[in-house]
């Protein structure tokens, strides 16, 4: 059984909603996409990733080359650099098939996983404050503050396909698991000891658990747009 929950805000601080997202339940099918801020058409990019992505893999091409074939698509496009920049986004996205996941990303939103009272981040931001965190110049906590945060450092439309870096991981689902994606204005606000605690909690569905989220973030400060897709899974 898959119960889900959504949802997506502008944030306190920008005027435009740059994030767009997808759940199919039916087809075990979640993403989570974001147009990069600062890049001309962010929301455009966002969505034309997202359907580009969807309709791939109905007609039952791997993730991989979805998303690189939408990276494609996205430079391709006659508004790609109207505005004088390429436009960009993220990408987190989660297959549910066969009592088992495949997440795959690109870019700096996040799949974690919580099983057993554990969150574990299955995802690898692709960011330059995730290269200092790397390299022990900077912890989490600092690199929620740094000024260099929101640059990603792989992106669909901003890098090229043949140098797109789709990371993956991929595993069995045994008894209650559940899977958070969200882009970076959630991770930003909220930490991990946060999200485990809202997720912990058993009295919440999952679309409260969402909605609990984003107020928590908005009441952070909400600095940028926050969207968050949470899928529970109950296995016997």
């Amino acid at each position: 059984m898959i119960e889900f929950g959504h949802a997506t805000h502008v944030g306190l601080r920008r005027t435009r909603n740059e994030d767009t997202y997808y759940a199919d339940p039916a087809s075990g099918l979640f993403l989570v996409a974001d147009g990069l801020g600062g890049h001309h058409h962010g929301a455009l990019a966002a969505s034309l990733a997202r359907d580009a992505i969807v309709d791939d893999l109905r007609r039952g091409l791997d993730a991989d080359t979805a998303i690189r074939q939408a990276d494609r698509q996205l430079i391709a496009h006659p508004e790609y650099c109207s505005g004088g920049q390429p436009m960009g986004t993220t990408i987190a996205l989660l297959q549910l098939r066969d009592g088992g996941y495949r997440a795959a990303w690109v870019g700096d939103s996040r799949i974690y996983r919580f099983a057993d009272g554990a969150l574990e981040r299955l995802s690898h931001d692709h960011s330059a404050v995730q290269e200092k965190i790397d390299e022990g110049l900077i912890d989490e906590e600092q690199a929620r503050q740094d000024p260099r945060r929101s640059i990603v450092t792989q992106a669909l439309g901003v890098t090229a396909p043949d140098d797109l870096l789709i990371e993956s991981r991929a595993g069995a689902v045994h008894g209650n698991s559940s899977f958070l994606l969200c882009s970076d204005g959630l991770t930003e606000e909220l930490d991990d000891v946060h999200l485990t605690r809202c997720l912990s909690r058993t009295d919440l569905a999952a679309q409260e658990c969402v909605d609990q989220l984003v107020l928590d973030a908005l009441d952070a400060g909400g600095r940028d747009n926050i969207t968050a897709v949470l899928v529970r899974i109950a296995r016997p």
